[in-house]
């Protein structure tokens, strides 16, 4: 399974999802340009140097992030037309985030490729979930839905 966050711009909402990739051996792919640096000393307190256990990657570009993936690509944004846990997901399927500040922009919601738009429930009037928040709750069904592989 891929998590990929397209342009991130918290180091600690990443070095949160950096340790979420530590402890579930997702494979996290970061799409530049990003708002902060890797070395940054927010994202290694949020992360706990779990970054040298998580398996990470660096893409100049979104084509390049999925070009590494075999699975559908599921954007995750709050105009999805499916549930997070209504979906199937497969072993090798992407789950797709956008910048904290913005979401997925259009160009990227209107790909060809994508699997489907998918919405994590929440009150009416709300904006969005914390980034790290999201991830975990989306990766942890898609995890549970293949009884958890390799964890204990």
């Amino acid at each position: 399974m891929h998590i990929v966050l397209h342009q991130p711009e918290i180091a600690g909402n990443t070095g949160s999802i950096m340790r979420l990739a530590a402890n579930t051996g997702v494979r996290l792919h970061l799409v530049e340009p990003m708002g902060f640096e890797l070395d940054e000393p927010r994202l290694r307190r949020a992360g706990l140097d779990y970054r040298e256990w998580a398996d990470v990657a660096v893409h100049a570009g979104l084509d390049a992030a999925l070009a590494e993936a075999s699975g559908r690509v599921w954007a995750l944004t709050r105009d999805g037309s499916v549930g997070y846990a209504e979906v199937s997901y497969g072993t090798d399927d992407v789950l797709l985030f956008g910048p904290e500040s913005s979401g997925l922009p259009d160009d990227v919601l209107g790909r060809d490729d994508l699997g489907g738009r998918v919405r994590i429930p929440m009150q009416p009037g709300s904006r969005s979930l914390n980034l790290a928040n999201a991830v975990s709750v989306t990766v942890y069904e898609a995890l549970r839905q293949h009884d958890f592989p390799g964890l204990t």
